[in-house]
């Protein structure tokens, strides 16, 4: 389809711009590339968990299990672009404070993350029934994404901290990107998002047919 065109050449993009033009904040140096894929893949999980949410109440109100298969589809990506985004961060704090890992407010908090939606999956296999599993893991869903605003947004700018708060948007409010850096990071945000979603509706029919196929031979 079109739009699968438009994704490869926003990718490639993304990908060749990030390394041709001059690095984004030139105090950090090399290094503050990764912000062309860190922050945009933190974003698509906090997006994902959106999804997730959503789904689960949809579930809650509706009990159709495709909800279900829509909240788990949507909380396995964001668990995945989450791992991602921690990948890079650590990566970036190797390069800029010596270590991969600091205990900073953002690798704490997303650490954290980390951990309630690794216990989202845990809920779901220790279950059995699927309205069941379905049901809990739509309420575990909803709790947990009222830490993710707090996680990801609040406490990494309430807290002192090492990692960059002026990437995008300045201490003053204002906006902080060059246009070159903007003509990065834009496309890499729309790029990550419609691949999160792209993989996302792959999933979801992954699932929808697995349990069409388990109902199949249950009856």
């Amino acid at each position: 389809m079109w739009w699968k065109a438009i994704l490869f050449l926003l990718m490639a993009w993304v990908i060749a711009a990030a390394f041709i033009l001059p690095a984004p904040q030139q105090g950090i140096g090399e290094a503050s590339r990764i912000f062309y894929f860190h922050v945009p893949q933190a974003w698509v999980a906090a997006v994902a968990f959106v999804v997730s949410m959503i789904a689960s109440i949809r579930y809650l109100r509706k009990g159709d299990l495709l909800d279900d298969d829509r909240a788990r589809a949507a909380a396995e990506l964001g668990f995945l672009f989450c791992v991602l985004a921690t990948i890079t961060g650590s990566i970036f704090a190797k390069v800029t404070w010596q270590s991969f890992w600091n205990w900073d407010p953002r690798e704490t908090s997303i650490f954290i993350l980390l951990l309630i939606y690794g216990a989202y999956f845990a809920l779901r296999s220790a279950v059995d029934g699927a309205e069941k599993k379905a049901r809990l893991a739509a309420v575990y869903s909803i709790f947990a994404f009222v830490t993710v605003p707090f996680l990801m947004f609040i406490m990494p700018r309430v807290l002192p901290s090492l990692h960059p708060s002026d990437s995008v948007v300045g201490s003053s409010g204002e906006f902080a990107m060059s246009a070159s850096t903007a003509a990065v990071f834009f496309p890499s945000l729309i790029a990550f998002t419609v691949l999160f979603f792209w993989i996302y509706s792959i999933g979801v029919r992954i699932y929808r047919s697995q349990r069409k196929r388990m109902e199949e031979q249950e009856s």
